[in-house]
C-alpha cells in the first residue's frame, strides 16, 4: 500500500479543484492548472479534500505519483512556488530581458535563456555584489526545470565555486595542486 497515497490533500479556502472524468483541475487566486490522471487512478472531493485511489494493485506505482502532483497544483495555485539561484565569479552577471535571462559566465558570448510561458524572473544583488536570480512560478515542475537548465549553463567549479548554484547549495571544494606537497 501506497503511504503517500492513501493521505488526502485538504483543500485550502480560495482554491477550488473540479475532476471530469479524469482531467482535474486546480483553481485558486494565482491561476489555473490541470492534470490528466493516469490509466487506473481515479480522484474524487469529499469534505473539503481530494482523496486518490487505484483500481487494482498493479497501478501502485502511480497511486502516490498522482497524488503528489495533484498536491503540488494545490499549492502552487495558492501560495506558488521560488527557486533563487546565486551567480558567483568575477565578471559573471545576469539580467532579465523581457521574457529571456541574459548571462554572463565567462564564455565569449552573452548566454541568452529563454523562460518558460509560465516562469517569471527578477535579478537582485545580495551583500557581497553577486547576482541572485529569483524564479516565481505556479507549477512546480517547470520552475525546476528551467532552474536546472540555468544552472547546467555553467555549474560550480569545484577549485574556486565559480559558477551558478542554488542559494544556500554547498559546493565541496577541492584543494588542488597545493595540496600535493
Amino acid at each position: 500500500m501506497s503511504k503517500i497515497g492513501k493521505k488526502s490533500i485538504a483543500i485550502p479556502s480560495g482554491v477550488e479543484v473540479t475532476i471530469n472524468g479524469k482531467e482535474v483541475s486546480v483553481k485558486g487566486g494565482k491561476g489555473t492548472l490541470s492534470y490528466t490522471l493516469l490509466e487506473g487512478v481515479n480522484a474524487e472531493v469529499k469534505d473539503d479534500a481530494v482523496v486518490v485511489s487505484i483500481d487494482d494493485d498493479s497501478k501502485k506505482n502511480l497511486w502516490g505519483l498522482s497524488r503528489t502532483l495533484i498536491a503540488n497544483m494545490v499549492e502552487g495555485v495558492s501560495a506558488g512556488y521560488e527557486k533563487k539561484l546565486q551567480v558567483l565569479g568575477v565578471g559573471f552577471s545576469a539580467k532579465v530581458q523581457g521574457e529571456n535571462i541574459q548571462l554572463a559566465l565567462g564564455f565569449s558570448h552573452p548566454v541568452v535563456f529563454k523562460l518558460p510561458k509560465d516562469v517569471a524572473a527578477s535579478v537582485d544583488k545580495d551583500s557581497k555584489g553577486n547576482d541572485i536570480i529569483t524564479l516565481t512560478s505556479i507549477n512546480k515542475e517547470s520552475i525546476g526545470e528551467a532552474a536546472a537548465k540555468i544552472r547546467s549553463l555553467r555549474k560550480p567549479e569545484p577549485y574556486k565555486g565559480k559558477g551558478i548554484r542554488y542559494l544556500g547549495e554547498q559546493v565541496k571544494m577541492k584543494a588542488g595542486k597545493a595540496a600535493k606537497k
